[in-house]
């Protein structure tokens, strides 16, 4: 499949089969999730993931309440057998810009970053994975949850201070009815909206 087709295949999922998907293809997934573009090459993402059934269930267990999780509209997501969560570091980013070939572009504090590249990089790779899933035949969502939710994430896995998660993306084969719904019914904005040649 060539880049063209897996930018105009690539859709959100939102119904799982509960069929599994083999650990090699998530490892392929993950390796070309790490070619993504990096600041300084920091690198500073990791990734969560969940692929044992007991593992996805507390998954679900941290990030959503009962109310939740027994909407009649959602038990095609928790069909999904493998969970990824994204993670970014700022920290990684201010060590990398304090080293010596970097330390003269002043971006020694979180502050001092006119954007997050952390959260910049981790997206890059987030957007990979993606399209890796398109590749794949797979289907994939990304969904965020508020911070008190990511904060139960952590919690659960052990995931060290320092760590964001930016959301959780869904990995598995798609149900037979698992097309697009909800905001997917918006027309896509044209060029002549977004695109501001020469100026705004």
């Amino acid at each position: 499949m060539d880049l063209e087709e897996a930018i105009r295949r690539r859709r959100m999922c939102r119904n799982f089969s509960d069929r599994p998907v083999a650990p090699e293809v998530v490892d392929r997934l993950l390796q070309r999730a790490v070619r993504a573009p990096s600041a300084g090459f920091s690198q500073g993402w990791s990734f969560l993931v969940l692929q044992v059934a007991s593992e996805v269930e507390r998954f679900w267990s941290a990030v959503a309440d009962e109310a939740w999780r027994s909407d009649p509209n959602l038990p095609g997501l928790l069909r999904a057998p493998v969970v990824v969560v994204p993670l970014c570091s700022p920290e990684h980013y201010l060590q990398r810009y304090s080293e010596a070939d970097k330390v003269g572009h002043g971006l020694t504090t979180a502050g001092a970053w006119a954007v997050p590249y952390w959260t910049v990089d981790i997206a890059f790779a987030t957007m990979l994975l993606l399209l890796g899933v398109v590749e794949e035949g797979l289907g994939a969502l990304f969904f965020g949850r508020d911070r008190t939710a990511h904060e139960r994430l952590k919690t659960e896995f052990g995931v060290p201070d320092g760590w964001q998660p930016i959301g959780a993306v869904l990995v598995g084969w798609p149900a037979a009815d698992w097309g697009p719904k909800g905001s997917s019914a918006r027309a896509r904005r044209p060029l002549s909206e977004i695109v501001h040649r020469g100026g705004w």
